[in-house]
């Protein structure tokens, strides 16, 4: 079975549509398939990540052609039009026949993937905004909505399969494995891990160790993780010198850091999922706007804390919310079942299943 995916990643675009694509190969690749990503906007690092996963990838020219861009919230990301866009990536896939097409973009929409039905048998979307039509075979959103049965109303075509909720996240099968291993947090915080993901241009994370910084906390071990790209990393690692804690460059141990961790303060993303399936409870801030409406269902449903926006949760917030958190321990044991309860690990393998993969 021949499977692409069409996926970005950039300091704008940050990495997490990369990463769960990424998630999602590599359980197709262990079934048998052939992956190839296309790619237009990457970091090298992370095109040598594709290869050290033995993945194949075929990068595009970012040179504009002249066509106007489209007029979605995102196509800015692209940088190109969308029908550029898919005229580079059928040449880019012409070599052969493929099974399935995997797509992860804000920026493309219907009128890009019914230019790529020529190419691919079957589209699988992933999405998590709902702002833009799709023609797909399968639609997966694998987040959480107080709306989730009608977001896509009218959006996609009939039939389309639809893969809703964290029952579909696409977590690596480390977290599936720690999963049957860990237990709901109980007693007082001992290990609190700051993460905002691969990019955090914000630099969120220096706020939250200054948050962190002086509580006067005894005996707190404190886990910072950035990716090797964050545009403060040296302001970052000289922070967690000066307080004693431990800064974590493009680490590899995020299960087990996680799993080992009492408290997470972070954003609202895909590693939201990563958190609940190890029953971790979470102080969120939502990074961008797509992020506000699932922070505030966690909040909703007792599975994590929304503190607010990059606007609106200063240091001072931060610091009285994780205070205030760290003092109640029942609060925690609830937020720490209420997670687990929602995410199991075992989405992926439900996502290849309903691609007869």
């Amino acid at each position: 079975m021949n499977i692409a995916f069409r996926v970005d990643a950039s300091n704008q675009i940050g990495t997490g549509h990369l990463m769960r694509c990424l998630t999602l190969a590599a359980a197709l690749k262990q079934r048998g398939a052939r992956v190839r990503f296309v790619i237009r906007h990457m970091p090298e690092h992370l095109r040598d990540m594709l290869v050290d996963k033995g993945h194949e990838f075929t990068h595009l020219d970012s040179v504009q052609n002249g066509m106007a861009l489209d007029e979605l919230a995102h196509a800015h990301w692209l940088e190109v039009s969308q029908a550029q866009d898919a005229a580079d990536s059928i040449q880019a896939l012409s070599d052969k026949a493929w099974d399935w097409l995997i797509v992860d973009h804000y920026a493309l929409d219907s009128h890009w993937e019914s230019m790529l039905r020529q190419t691919a048998r079957k589209i699988l979307a992933i999405d998590d905004i709902a702002d833009r039509q799709h023609d797909c075979d399968i639609l997966l959103d694998q987040n959480l909505y107080a709306d989730m049965e009608t977001r896509y109303t009218g959006k996609v075509p009939m039939p389309c399969q639809m893969l809703f909720g964290p029952q579909y996240a696409l977590l690596r099968d480390e977290f599936r494995k720690l999963h049957e291993q860990v237990k709901p947090r109980t007693g007082p915080v001992k290990r609190v891990l700051i993460f905002f993901g691969g990019v955090d241009a914000d630099n969120y994370t220096g706020r939250s160790i200054e948050s962190l910084a002086n509580l006067g906390i005894p005996d707190l071990h404190v886990d910072v993780v950035i990716g090797e790209q964050h545009p403060c990393r040296e302001q970052i690692k000289a922070a967690c010198a000066q307080h004693g804690f431990i800064c974590h460059v493009q680490t590899d141990k995020m299960a087990e850091l996680m799993a080992a961790a009492d408290l997470a303060i972070g954003g609202g993303g895909s590693a939201s999922w990563e958190r609940c399936c190890l029953g971790l409870p979470a102080l969120l801030v939502a990074l961008a706007d797509n992020q506000i409406n699932i922070a505030k269902a966690l909040d909703l449903f007792g599975a994590a804390i929304y503190v607010g926006t990059l606007k609106t949760a200063s240091v001072t917030i931060m610091r009285g919310a994780i205070v205030s958190l760290i003092s109640t321990q029942d609060q925690l044991k609830v937020l720490s079942k209420k997670a687990y309860s929602l995410v199991d690990g075992l989405g992926v393998a439900r996502v290849c299943q309903e691609m007869s993969c």
